[in-house]
């Protein structure tokens, strides 16, 4: 099977919509982006979990989540969809697969459910959500997981967990795929992220990974897999992964400006960096490594040109 390509939607978190101040405008600019993406033939639309931007917190557009992925699963037609990653924090988790059903059903069946323990702690301080220790943040992932599946496939759901607990939840519809939504779990911490991954996970995501990390990584959910007795083919793993591309080395060279030779060879192994040929070399990599899907960021998708480069030179048909 061919690689499969996915992209990141311009929503605002790594202010990749600088310049649009009509919101409306901007809405309809990420969308336009959406629906080329899904002429040009990419596999999959995936969104940001973010409230404001980063690298620090400014006054300019940033879409939510969740609408946001309503929104586009109206606006396109065969192009699947999916969160990297939905914030377990920022919703209670019974909610999100209700949510979860209701938009799988908007899409006719198109959404996958993308989501991780969260990190980003000054959001949390600034929409006021609790920001516990890192192993509670996992073990509450834990629970939000089979609580979610408990919830995709059972009539009336019961869960009594630490954090949370349901009783009798009837969720229809529960979404239109078959037997229930693909759940990807986001991350790559060894010990307790892709182990969850091996248990729960029909997916599963690596970020900004150079190979030799990324084979570390998948090693380990394969060793996490045989411990289990899990098959670890069944578990689809994709790439999420900065692109900038150029039509010469140079052109993709000053969309990175400010960076010294030393820095520009680490955004290189941690990123797609140059022209189509350079990138297409690259990504065999990734291919050979494991990975079944490469999702995009470009820093200027909203411009298209960068999308389409990359559709033209680098997708096989």
């Amino acid at each position: 099977m061919l690689m499969e390509y996915g992209l990141m939607v311009p929503q605002g978190w790594r202010m990749d919509l600088v310049g649009i101040d009509d919101p409306v405008e901007a809405y309809e600019a990420m969308t336009r982006v959406a629906q080329e993406a899904e002429r040009l033939g990419f596999h999959s639309l995936w969104l940001f979990d973010h409230f404001h931007t980063v690298p620090v917190p400014a006054q300019e557009i940033t879409f939510e989540c969740w609408t946001t992925t309503a929104a586009l699963a109206r606006d396109t037609t065969r192009i699947r969809l999916g969160q990297l990653v939905s914030c377990n924090s920022y919703r209670n988790p019974a909610l999100l697969a209700k949510m979860a059903s209701t938009v799988d059903v908007l899409s006719h069946g198109r959404l996958t459910l993308g989501i991780g323990a969260g990190w980003y702690e000054p959001e949390y301080d600034a929409y006021g959500y609790e920001y516990p220790s890192t192993a509670e943040r996992l073990r509450r992932l834990r629970e939000a997981v089979k609580l979610i599946h408990a919830m995709w496939t059972l009539d009336e759901a019961d869960f009594a967990g630490q954090y949370y607990q349901i009783q009798g939840a009837i969720n229809q519809p529960r979404g239109e795929q078959k037997p229930h939504i693909p759940l990807l779990i986001g991350g790559s911490g060894e010990q307790v992220t892709l182990k969850l991954v091996a248990q729960y996970a029909d997916m599963c995501n690596i970020s900004n990974a150079d190979i030799a990390v990324l084979e570390q990584k998948l090693e380990v959910l394969k060793r996490h897999c045989e411990a289990i007795g899990r098959d670890y083919n069944d578990i689809r793993r994709t790439l999420l992964i900065n692109c900038t591309i150029g039509e010469t080395e140079e052109e993709a060279l000053e969309k990175v400006p400010g960076r010294t030779r030393a820095q520009l060879e680490v955004v290189n192994r941690q990123s797609l960096l140059g022209t189509p040929e350079m990138i297409r070399a690259r990504l065999e990599e990734y291919e050979e490594a494991g990975i079944q899907e490469v999702i995009l960021w470009f820093p200027d998708a909203i411009k298209l040109d960068a999308v389409q480069l990359f559709a033209s030179e680098c997708m096989s048909g």
